[in-house]
């Protein structure tokens, strides 16, 4: 059964909740489609849950208090747009950083199949 569109946007946002501001990695073997492929850096290509939790941890001893605000959510289609704001300190700096970007993801069976992302550079 297809979700709403209320649906995809409540499941994007809460999977941003989860993996990036209560540092819970475990979440990308729940949300994301065991085919799913990244557009953008760092991955391009076919990305496995196991690469996405590796990888959110290295973000988490990087920046610890690294959080991520939902500014907008626009869905259509099998589609959901986020316009975000992304903080954290660098743990071995001391350096606060902010970049904004947008994320564009495609569901399909209720999991994260597809993203493509653009960020602006950090700001210090």
């Amino acid at each position: 059964m297809e979700q709403t569109l209320e649906q995809n946007k409540v499941f994007v946002r809460n999977h941003f909740e989860e993996i990036v501001n209560r540092k819970n990695s475990a979440i990308a073997d729940q949300n994301f489609a065991s085919d799913f492929i990244d557009h953008e850096e760092p991955f391009v290509g076919l990305v496995s849950p196991a690469v996405v939790k590796q990888t959110m941890e290295k973000a988490y001893a990087k920046y610890p208090d690294l959080h991520v605000t939902v500014e907008d959510i626009i869905a259509e289609g099998d589609k959901v747009m986020m316009r975000c704001t992304w903080r954290g300190t660098d743990a071995s700096t001391g350096k606060k950083s902010e970049f904004k970007g947008f994320v564009l993801w495609r569901i399909a069976e209720g999991k994260l199949a597809e993203r493509w992302a653009t960020i602006t550079p950090p700001i210090r």
